[in-house]
């Protein structure tokens, strides 16, 4: 009932990950993803430990080794859908034969997707197939994965909810987005992502950060930032 969408950028070392489901809140559970570590997504039925320990253990030990570590004490894993990609961009996955018709995942270096109870494996591959095409910002990428992969048929129960989570140099994350119960919540999420381009990246741009831990925090500064995005659409574009 789930699929998501995870990933390294080569271009900026950034994680990522995306989810779509029906079911309410899910990238709350879902997405797990540290600066500098890597990034977990865990699913079908979910077991919401393999998050903070797949990151614990992706400090010293490659995706395949925290997949492998994560089921191996789980007695339900057949039962369980989770996928990692590591600091070098390495990936594995796992879903459980008993995750439900159709479920199942795919990896390449630097991505992986993962669904269960999908419409078909067209869902799978079309979200793939997006991230691989796109050449946008990061994020757009994730964000235009998971528009393909509901254009594909998506959940086969239908929508609810959708989150993505980014991090990039900082122990914050660049970007956390959730639509928790919707409708259309991919199309919600798009709407969300476009006003964070204009209001939250106003203020990210001079944030705080490991090399200047105080920021710039005039709001004659930052109301500038926000009118220049007010006033020219173009400039309307991730910061980070």
């Amino acid at each position: 009932m789930t699929w998501s969408i995870i990933a390294r950028d080569p271009a900026t070392g950034a994680f990522g990950a995306a989810v779509a489901t029906r079911f309410v809140a899910a990238a709350g559970l879902c997405l797990n993803v540290a600066s500098g570590v890597g990034a977990v997504a865990t699913q079908a039925t979910i077991n919401p430990t393999y998050g903070p320990r797949g990151l614990r253990l992706l400090a010293d030990r490659p995706a395949p080794a925290v997949v492998r570590d994560l089921c191996a004490t789980d007695h339900g894993r057949d039962h369980r859908q989770v996928h990692v990609v590591d600091v070098t961009g390495e990936t594995a996955a796992h879903t459980g034969p008993a995750c439900g018709p159709w479920s199942g995942h795919t990896t390449r270096p630097g991505v992986s997707v993962a669904g269960n109870v999908l419409a078909g494996p067209q869902v799978v591959e079309q979200t793939l197939t997006a991230y691989l095409d796109e050449d946008r910002p990061f994020p757009e990428r994730l964000l235009a994965a998971l528009q393909a992969g509901q254009d594909a048929g998506g959940d086969a129960r239908g929508r609810q909810s959708a989150g993505i989570l980014v991090y990039g140099k900082e122990e914050y994350p660049d970007l956390s987005l959730r639509v928790d119960d919707h409708p259309d919540p991919i199309a919600e999420l798009h709407r969300i992502y476009g006003q964070w381009l204009l209001d939250f990246a106003a203020a990210r741009t001079y944030m705080a950060t490991r090399e200047d831990p105080a920021g710039v925090y005039d709001p004659e500064v930052l109301d500038a930032e926000l009118r220049r995005r007010l006033a020219d659409p173009a400039a309307r574009t991730y910061p980070v």
